[in-house]
């Protein structure tokens, strides 16, 4: 649930000319866009459970938002902003999807978790 609303969140932002709040000029945009991405992988990661699932989800809504932004005058559309999103979503599901530790074999001929 959280994820949808975060994606919702996104649109909204991105279909008005101008964001809410003070102007948000190179970098800061970039920045924006690389906490918002962070923000809905994670959400998707702990969702799913699944890296690669959560950071594919996220980097097509960001693609998909790219080309629905280039639709809203006087908005533009960058591949640089996508790269953002897809920077933030993965630093969002490396952080959401913890990989178990490696099982490793011991002296005693039984593999203990590490």
């Amino acid at each position: 649930m959280p994820s949808l609303v975060i994606m919702g969140v996104i649109w909204w932002l991105s279909s008005a000319p101008q964001t809410p709040g003070p102007s948000l000029e190179h970098p800061k945009d970039w920045i924006a866009h690389f906490v918002a991405y962070l923000s809905l992988a994670f959400c998707l990661g702990r969702a799913t459970g699944r890296r690669g699932l959560a950071l594919v989800l996220a980097a097509w809504f960001g693609a998909l938002d790219e080309v629905h932004q280039s639709f809203v005058p006087p908005r533009e559309a960058g591949v640089q902003d996508w790269l953002f999103d897809v920077a933030g979503a993965y630093v969002g599901v490396r952080l959401a999807v913890r990989r178990a530790p490696e099982a490793v074999p011991r002296g005693d001929g039984v593999v203990h978790p590490a």
